[in-house]
């Protein structure tokens, strides 16, 4: 059964923001807000946030490629983001809160690089799209307390993400 099963990492802000667009779909197993593309071990909050661990905030994603494909986690994506902005995203700055794609086999990789590739050439955007496709490296969960966040404390969860800008932004880019 768990042969069925593929990682997807996504690093787009904010983790909170990341997990519910992916956590409502069938076909997908779990999403797990952590930390990867860095050098320390099993970082803390506390360490990645100061940014000098090279980590991102990001989402692994595991799901059934037969239920639910990499290209419409890709497509989820990159509705979710500021492809253009390579300083972090939203009212989140700083390298931990960089936007990346990180592929786990050569097919991922194909399939972003087409994507962003896609999305540049539709004149969506004024400026480059920055967003980095990347290797997948190891993947820490985060401490407890940030998985499920938005489930587990809703009103702070509405509360960053309406300061945030994001829905805005996505609003007025993707329409949604």
């Amino acid at each position: 059964m768990a042969e069925q099963f593929q990682k997807a990492t996504f690093a787009g802000g904010c983790f909170w923001c990341m997990v519910k667009p992916f956590d409502q779909w069938d076909g997908i197993e779990k999403v797990v807000s952590g930390y990867t593309g860095g050098t320390v071990e099993n970082p803390s909050y506390e360490q990645v946030k100061t940014g000098t661990t090279g980590h991102y905030e990001a989402v692994q994603i595991t799901y059934d490629p037969k239920v639910f494909p990499y290209e419409k986690l890709l497509e989820i994506f990159w509705q979710q983001i500021d492809p253009t902005d390579a300083g972090g995203q939203f009212q989140d700055r700083g390298s931990n809160y960089r936007a990346a794609i990180f592929c786990h086999n050569e097919e991922q990789k194909r399939l972003a690089e087409a994507t962003k590739q896609q999305l540049a050439e539709s004149g969506k955007f004024k400026k480059p799209i920055v967003t980095e496709i990347l290797p997948a490296k190891p993947f820490y969960p985060a401490e407890d307390y940030h998985q499920d966040f938005y489930k587990k404390n809703p009103n702070a969860y509405h509360e960053d993400r309406a300061k945030s800008g994001r829905d805005t932004f996505i609003a007025s880019h993707w329409g949604k």
